[in-house]
């Protein structure tokens, strides 16, 4: 699979729990919770993969990105740091729900520039044939990426 592709897949199930989880009603704490460890997971294992595999080879194939790719970075790095608090919060604390509102915006600010502003140079960058040898190796790096935020790198030299 190209990984423009899988990226953008894997931005469109976040998005859903996003939804999933605003729909929630005050007392759904038990629904809230398996959304926001759902969510844990997939952006944990997203950030992994963007880091280890894409961004490297983004930045190389278009060193133009350099900018957007170290802010992608620390992006990543508060989104990871929310992703931990999440993680160890209980579903019935004032603050989570708000938490988690602050992570959907966060992330949805992320997903909009990495799609408009520089996959799109990528792309055109890298083409068919290396775009499916990287999403190869990031589907390959899916199943062995961290599932616990503070596994991330970028989170961890907090």
């Amino acid at each position: 699979m190209d990984a423009i592709v899988l990226l953008r897949e894997d931005h469109k199930t976040v998005e859903k729990l996003f939804k999933r989880f605003e729909k929630t009603g005050d007392d759904d704490l038990a629904e809230r919770r398996a959304i926001v460890d759902e969510v844990i997971e997939e952006l944990t294992v997203h950030a992994w993969i963007e880091e280890q595999v894409f961004y490297p080879a983004a930045r190389e194939a278009v060193p133009e990105t350099t900018d957007h790719i170290l802010e992608s970075i620390e992006e990543h790095h508060a989104v990871v740091w929310m992703l931990s608090e999440l993680k160890d919060m209980d579903a019935s604390d004032e603050r989570f729900k708000a938490k988690m509102s602050v992570l959907a915006e966060n992330v949805r600010h992320h997903v909009e520039e990495e799609e408009q502003d520089w996959f799109p140079d990528v792309r055109k960058a890298m083409g068919r044939k290396r775009l499916t040898e990287l999403g190869d190796r990031l589907e390959g790096e899916k199943k062995r990426a961290p599932r616990d935020p503070l596994a991330v790198p970028s989170a961890a030299s907090a």
